[in-house]
């Protein structure tokens, strides 16, 4: 059994939250729904949003309002398994934690890149936000500069990669949000090996493994396909780990003088060999399947272990980001088989 998940209750919250979680079924009942409205009133009547989503009424039915609550509702989730944690169960969460500071951290650079407002409403998450966190997000959201928003993370762990930018001519809030991503991405795969231990340890690297080769291929992708980026400023975007994808075979797909070549590449490493429908086009769609693979498969085999944690998150997530889809499939008129396309795509 796992050290992290030592005690069943937190495996027994999790598995009835789990339950929670909607099924494809209730997202095509979604899809064929005429308005946003209709959207808001089916989502009130599931278990997972009944409590958050209450109150909402329909004159708080524009785009930032809902998007909020179901960003809320991840926060909610993860505030309840950590309630529910043991002090070596915290130790991961607090790492993991990270990944929601820089998301908000991403809303405000947002704010002032595109000069626009901000409305964080983290009234449900706050108290618990202000106990664990360094960040003073009355201050960040107030930021008018970039200079101001940089100046107001003095004493926190993202002040150094972010003011690090200042050496750049002109830098771009792609530049910013890398920089954030890069040194959350980093101190993962450098700290789990502190903070787990035997299987979880073994469960943690195989997932955020997976994850970082797939994400450094996606981006190299990327880079030479839209951007026609120089290897060198392609190597400046790929975060610096190693799993099964090698050295040579990252360097050798960044410097592919075309995109067959790369194609060729790809098809030679060990997630084009083990994974068939893997290829450029495919990349995201790869990408989600090997991830709700991995996580599941361990969560199954081991569900005392905090593979189990990160799986329920990691599905939490995504079904925020396909609700946020079906919405705004919803919103623009896109037929239900669309719709679900998308959904199934991601």
């Amino acid at each position: 059994m796992g050290e992290l998940l030592s005690y069943s209750g937190l495996s027994t919250k999790i598995r009835a939250m789990q339950s929670r979680l909607l099924t494809d079924q209730q997202y095509r009942e979604m899809a064929e729904l005429k308005s946003v409205p209709l959207a808001v009133a089916y989502l009130k009547q599931k278990p997972a949003y009944q409590n958050t989503w209450a109150a909402l009424s329909e004159d708080d039915l524009h785009r930032g309002k809902i998007e909020q609550l179901l960003v809320n509702s991840i926060y909610d989730d993860y505030t309840k398994i950590y309630r529910f944690s043991n002090m070596k169960q915290r130790k991961f969460l607090d790492l993991y934690f990270g990944r929601y500071e820089i998301s908000i951290m991403k809303e405000c650079l947002n704010k002032i890149f595109d000069h626009r407002d901000v409305d964080l409403d983290l009234s449900m998450f706050k108290p618990f936000f202000d106990k664990h966190s360094k960040l003073d997000i009355t201050k960040l959201t107030a930021s008018a500069s970039i200079e101001e928003f940089v100046a107001n993370l003095k004493g926190t762990a993202y002040y150094q990669p972010l003011q690090s930018l200042a050496r750049l001519e002109s830098p771009t809030l792609f530049d910013y949000e890398m920089a954030l991503d890069l040194y959350y991405f980093s101190a993962i795969w450098k700290n789990k090996d502190k903070l787990l231990k035997k299987k979880d340890l073994e469960e943690i690297t195989r997932a955020y493994g997976n994850k970082f080769d797939l994400l450094n291929i996606q981006w190299i992708y990327r880079s030479k396909q839209y951007y026609h980026m120089d290897s060198a400023d392609i190597y400046a975007l790929l975060i610096p780990v190693n799993y099964k994808l090698r050295k040579k075979e990252i360097s050798a797909l960044v410097e592919a003088e075309n995109m067959g070549v790369f194609e060729s590449l790809l098809a030679q490493t060990y997630y084009g060999k083990r994974y068939e429908k893997l290829g450029p086009h495919t990349l995201e769609e790869t990408y989600s399947y090997i991830m709700k693979y991995v996580l599941s498969r361990d969560s199954k085999q081991d569900p005392y272990s905090v593979s189990t944690i990160y799986c329920y998150l990691y599905h939490k997530e995504h079904e925020i980001d396909r609700l946020t889809t079906v919405l705004e499939c919803i919103r623009y008129g896109t037929s239900p088989e669309d719709t679900m396309g998308y959904i199934f795509k991601s």
